[in-house]
């Protein structure tokens, strides 16, 4: 499923292509002729749902992990969470595009690595006055038993449209601007408390000298996304970075739970999450 979008700001052409297959995340967001996804430009952790997913622009990891698998609670089977949880590869129930491809509503339902099951409610939509993409997600517990919410949206970029100039510009960082190239070695990552002005946070890069020195602005909705994470990896033939807000800062899940953040719904209950993008 695909829309097309136009940016009212500066009138350039923004192409997006929905995922069936993968929870309607974005697997291309092309801008002007020029799609951000990193395509085959990644590594691979060995689990094809994820390996198709990171080719995109946007996948979404949760709604019951986020990253690595660890196992899963109360099981003495084995039984691990996947990596970057179980939404990804799931195929959307349904979904319908608004008459004038400036909305894109969809549910997906999935089962969830500890015997549960969430629904997620998903709205894509392009903001009222037409400068950003918004996403709108709400995680019901449609299952018999409580789990704990987890979730991170992974925006991938490939590395080929930036430049030593480009930098991650956010008030969330300490000295306010970051050199893209972050950290030592091939791959680096990050998780830091994302700041928060008036219940959302904002992250860029800036320039990007693929995209005609044009700057991606990333905001959040800081309340259930209170942490910035960001990811890059420039090794063999990989060549991306990503702007990951997330749900719970970079520790293991039993570590989370001692200190009483991670957090469970009840049958019946829900949590929204939101994020908004934009190439100006």
């Amino acid at each position: 499923m695909e829309t097309t979008l136009t940016s009212t700001r500066n009138g350039v052409p923004c192409h997006l292509l929905f995922d069936r297959s993968s929870a309607l995340d974005i697997a291309a967001f092309v801008v002007d002729g020029t799609d951000l996804s990193p395509g085959s430009a990644i590594p691979s952790d060995g689990d094809p749902r994820i390996d198709h997913a990171l080719a995109g622009f946007l996948f979404t990891c949760g709604p019951d992990h986020i990253r690595h698998p660890e196992p899963v609670e109360g099981r003495d089977d084995g039984t691990r969470y996947p990596l970057h949880g179980s939404l990804a590869g799931t195929s959307v129930i349904r979904a319908e595009m608004s008459a004038d491809g400036t909305c894109c509503e969809a549910l997906i339902e999935v089962a969830l690595a500890c015997g549960g099951k969430a629904a997620v409610e998903r709205r894509w939509f392009v903001s009222e006055n037409g400068q950003s993409v918004m996403l709108e997600d709400r995680v019901t517990n449609i299952g018999a038993s409580a789990f704990a919410p987890m979730m991170m949206y992974h925006m991938n970029i490939g590395g080929r449209l930036l430049g030593p100039e480009t930098h991650i510009v956010s008030p969330s960082l300490e000295s306010g601007s970051l050199c893209w190239q972050f950290g030592e070695g091939e791959s680096a990552h990050f998780c830091i408390p994302a700041h928060d002005e008036d219940g959302w946070s904002e992250v860029s890069l800036a320039p990007l000298p693929g995209l005609g020195g044009q700057r991606l602005a990333v905001r959040f909705r800081v309340d259930t996304l209170p942490f910035l994470q960001m990811w890059r990896c420039q090794r063999g033939g990989a060549n991306v970075i990503s702007i990951e807000p997330a749900s719970h800062r970079l520790a293991k899940r039993v570590e989370l739970a001692a200190s009483g953040e991670l957090g469970v719904i009840e049958p019946g209950q829900a949590r929204g999450y939101a994020l908004a993008f934009a190439v100006s």
